[in-house]
């Protein structure tokens, strides 16, 4: 069992070395000989869940090289079960700052068990990402290794064949726990050295940090799902299946296993003969981009993606939200993460609730699943084309700049210059083509991949991009400066500072360049976007809390707020959430919010 040097209850010496010896009578609690102004702290749990998990025990720092470990729930050994109720006052203490790794899942955590944590947050987790966006694991793990060249052990190994952490011998798991309080500590002091260097400490403190409380909020609060309509939706979708499974095998000829790779190559390049257009490993790609091109001689390469469209909707998301119905709350309680994206975007994990479609009869369909509460509505708030904003701004260009002032939409505008035809002539073709064209050049896409995506020559789409570029001097300029500072100073950034490395930029293949330009000239543009929405955020979570309101932000998809409120705060809620969204930046063109509500999301949107 370990002291833990930090509570007011006297003037006990502080005890200088941490003890990982176990017995039956609590420790002493010790009065620091200085004031606690930092702390570091790690949770250890029964799972991954903060909403439906237990607490074991806790680890804490409070300066470099001296960890704690305090067992709460441990099935063998001493525990030390009112620890948390100890804590409660230190942790809610807004004056002494806390460090972890991860923050938001101790947050939530303990937010479980009455304790709400308070204070200004050093997130090592974040503070790393926010220093290299491109890395794929910001583990504390990988983290360590990196910064310290310390090789942590990992969680698997201790927790071995072991059922939860609450298993593990108090010894064994104080060794493990108080490494990771004790390493976020170390981090804690070089990672925010750097971020300060890199001109990245503002982003930090104003946008990602307080942003870890309100995603912790949202993620608590949860979404509530129409269980008895999803069974229904299960039903349509596997009778939906069945109709385009018999199709599949009337044009194949044969029944086969339509989600075997193998068993589809062999239908289609074998039996149909149809061309092979890629080679993998295990013999020709069956991809979505493959039976797309195939789709254009032959009618059951359609027919397969049709399938596979149905199929993951029934999969990902129909059969899948019922079994994450919390059974304390009766709500749906994704994750939030902010370390994922190399943009800057938030993504969502278990479920992913931003890959939900949106568009078609199924993307109504599912989204009426999530509703709100007897007595509440659901307030969708969407910005209106803001990477197009975005851009307009970064790139200063007239046309863009006075389409937006003067509210004018923006793709029949680009349709009629692409065309050469007034506005109202318009037709809802063109206006689809330069909506791509105008999209596509945000992502720095090819005549190639315009060719590919409106299905016309390359030739004809080049003489789109040319045309677009004729008209829009500004956006052309801003490509080609931000690509040849990326090549200078090796990364791109938002306007809020949001840094991104570009390494391969000045990459001797041409492929390998070519998406790094693409990534240069997309990632300033998308990133701001992703900063003002959190901003926007930020502010919005703030307000409803000085306003008293009971309105609740639930989720975040994209450029999309979904809120639930009390049907009496409708039209106040509503108000803030609008002005609040179109005023967290100042840009060249003016922000549009597109707001709705009902009573499911379907309504709402």
């Amino acid at each position: 069992m370990e002291q833990f040097p930090l509570f007011k209850s006297g003037n006990e010496p502080k005890s200088e070395e941490p003890v990982s010896k176990t017995s039956s009578a609590p420790p002493p609690i010790v009065h620091p000989s200085s004031p606690l102004t930092e702390l570091s702290f790690d949770i250890e749990a029964t799972g991954k869940d903060p909403i439906s998990d237990m607490i074991i025990g806790i680890a804490l720092c409070r300066e470099e090289g001296k960890a704690y470990y305090v067992p709460i729930r441990h099935k063998h050994g001493a525990n030390i079960p009112d620890a948390l109720s100890i804590l409660k006052e230190t942790l809610e203490d807004g004056s002494i700052s806390k460090i972890g790794h991860n923050l938001k899942y101790d947050i939530l955590i303990l937010r479980q068990e009455g304790i709400h944590v308070k204070g200004r947050l050093y997130d090592t987790m974040l503070a790393a990402y926010l220093l290299n966006p491109n890395k794929p694991d910001h583990s504390l793990e990988n983290v360590g290794l990196e910064y310290l060249m310390h090789k942590k052990r990992p969680f698997t190994e201790v927790l071995g064949k072991l059922h939860s952490f609450a298993d593990v011998p108090i010894d064994e798991a104080t060794q493990y726990a108080a490494e990771d309080a004790a390493l976020a500590m170390e981090l804690k002091n070089i990672l925010f050295e750097k971020l300060k260097d890199e001109g990245l400490e503002d982003l930090y403190f104003d946008i990602e940090m307080p942003l870890i409380y309100v995603l912790a909020g949202m993620e608590e609060e949860g979404v509530r799902i129409n269980k008895e309509r999803l069974e229904e939706l299960s039903k349509e979708l596997e009778r939906e299946l069945g109709i385009i499974e018999s199709r599949i095998y009337a044009g194949a000829g044969e029944n086969f296993n339509i989600n075997s790779p193998k068993q589809l190559q062999k239908i289609l390049f074998e039996k149909l003969g149809l061309k092979p257009l890629k080679k993998t490993k295990t013999g020709y790609s069956t991809g979505m981009d493959v039976l797309e091109e195939l789709s254009k001689v032959h009618e059951l390469p359609m027919e397969i993606l049709n399938y596979r469209t149905f199929y993951k909707l029934k999969t990902t998301y129909v059969d899948a939200l019922p079994k994450l119905i919390d059974k304390k709350t009766g709500r749906v309680h994704t994750s939030f993460n902010q370390t994922v994206t190399a943009t800057g975007r938030l993504s969502s994990s278990e479920p992913n609730l931003q890959n939900i479609p949106v568009r078609g009869d199924w993307g109504t369909k599912v989204r009426e699943v999530f509703t709100a509460d007897e007595g509440c509505v659901l307030i969708s708030a969407d910005y209106s084309q803001i990477e197009l904003r975005i851009l307009a701004h970064m790139s200063n260009d007239e046309g863009l700049i006075d389409a937006f002032k003067k509210d004018i939409d923006i793709h029949s505008r680009t349709a009629s210059e692409l065309f050469g035809i007034e506005r109202e002539a318009v037709t809802d073709d063109m206006r689809r083509v330069a909506k791509t064209v105008n999209f596509g050049v945000v992502y720095g896409i090819s005549p190639f991949g315009l060719s590919e995506a409106l299905n016309i020559p390359p030739k004809e789409a080049s003489a789109f991009i040319e045309q677009y570029f004729d008209k829009h001097p500004g956006v052309k300029q801003y490509m080609e400066n931000t690509i040849k500072t990326a090549q200078q100073q090796g990364y791109v950034v938002t306007v809020m500072g949001r840094k991104r490395p570009t390494p391969e930029i000045n990459s001797h293949n041409a492929n390998i360049r070519q998406q790094a330009e693409r990534l240069a000239i997309n990632t300033p543009v998308q990133g701001t976007a992703a900063d003002l929405i959190k901003i926007a955020m930020i502010n919005i979570w703030n307000r409803l809390k000085e306003k008293n309101l009971k309105t609740k932000m639930v989720l975040q998809i994209h450029d999309e707020l979904l809120f639930e409120a009390p049907e009496n705060e409708i039209e106040p809620a509503r108000e803030l959430i609008k002005h609040e969204m179109e005023n967290a930046m100042t840009l060249s063109v003016p922000l549009r919010v597109d707001i709705g509500h009902g009573k499911n999301w379907s309504e709402a949107h």
